[in-house]
């Protein structure tokens, strides 16, 4: 049975101060310092991610080490991501640079191509260009609620396959040789497709939401070809109404945290200049929809 946070206890007494961004998710915080926050304040900090999902911090400069120690002190850590080489940062860091493809201009949910895709992720710029760049993100919580009631009941019942094999999978095996990175106790040699239910239930809040992303989603399971295309078309579309995005233009010392299991976000690729930002994961466990916790892949008969 999951445990819910008891919210009320959890921040009493607790100061900093939180603006709304927009109607359903997205808050900046202020007279919150990561240098010199309190375990209070880190509780307090962890309660209002899951509630608004996307958390901006202004003002924090910060390193790799203190961006790392940050993230610790929130959840456990997982490799900067499964396969991607970031080169010469600490293995908890996933660098984007994009002089080297760093781009992330498709609608995703982070590594929803592994079993237990992370928690949350945190998020710092290093280098930014002098205008674009800006990141949206989609509440994932509020795209479900607004789904008509058919449409939500279908959607409980639904599997999807996620696959990293398109956006990773050259790389994995020519750039890294078939070695990845240790994700999960287990190096990834290769990108197996994983099942993930179409609504997952916020292991914190109890909330449901759309969990399929442009990105990684390749198919939903049992229907046609042409029912899977027409559904994730349309589950898509709802998801990235502008009603439920949010939008942050960045500014160096900028820190920006989501609930990775009840958003999707897109980068603009607006930009000439370089852009690098620097990314920390929570670990995450393993979705769980209206049907449980669905079972391994298993490949389907031609």
């Amino acid at each position: 049975m999951t445990t819910f946070i008891d919210r009320a206890v959890v921040t009493a007494g607790v100061e900093f101060d939180l603006a709304q961004i927009g109607p359903t998710h997205g808050a900046t915080i202020s007279g919150f310092d990561v240098a010199s926050a309190s375990d209070a304040q880190i509780a307090a900090l962890r309660v209002a991610l899951a509630d608004y999902k996307v958390l901006v911090l202004r003002g924090q400069d910060l390193t790799d080490a203190e961006h790392v120690e940050f993230a610790a002190r929130l959840g456990d850590l997982t490799v900067g991501h499964p396969v991607w080489d970031s080169g010469d940062v600490p293995d908890e860091v996933y660098a984007l640079d994009s002089s080297d493809n760093g781009f992330a201009d498709v609608w995703h949910t982070d590594v929803t191509f592994m079993p237990r895709p992370p928690a949350a992720s945190i998020l710092r710029p290093l280098v930014l260009p002098d205008l674009g760049g800006d990141t949206n993100w989609a509440d994932a919580a509020a795209a479900y609620a607004s789904l008509s009631a058919p449409m939500q009941r279908l959607a409980d019942e639904l599997v999807a396959v996620h696959d990293g094999e398109r956006e990773f999978g050259y790389y994995l095996q020519q750039r890294r040789a078939g070695r990845g990175n240790v994700w999960d106790g287990q190096e990834v040699t290769r990108l197996t497709p994983v099942r993930q239910p179409v609504v997952r239930i916020h292991p914190e809040t109890g909330r449901k939401s759309l969990f399929v992303n442009p990105g990684f989603t390749a198919y939903i399971e049992g229907v046609s070809d042409a029912e899977s295309r027409g559904l994730l078309d349309a589950f898509y579309a709802h998801l990235t109404k502008p009603e439920h995005i949010v939008r942050h233009r960045w500014s160096l010392g900028d820190v920006v945290l989501w609930d990775n299991r009840s958003t999707a976000h897109y980068a603009n690729r607006d930009y000439t200049q370089r852009r690098v930002m620097h990314r920390v994961t929570l670990r995450g466990d393993r979705p769980t929809g209206p049907q449980g916790v669905v079972e391994p892949f298993v490949e389907q008969e031609s």
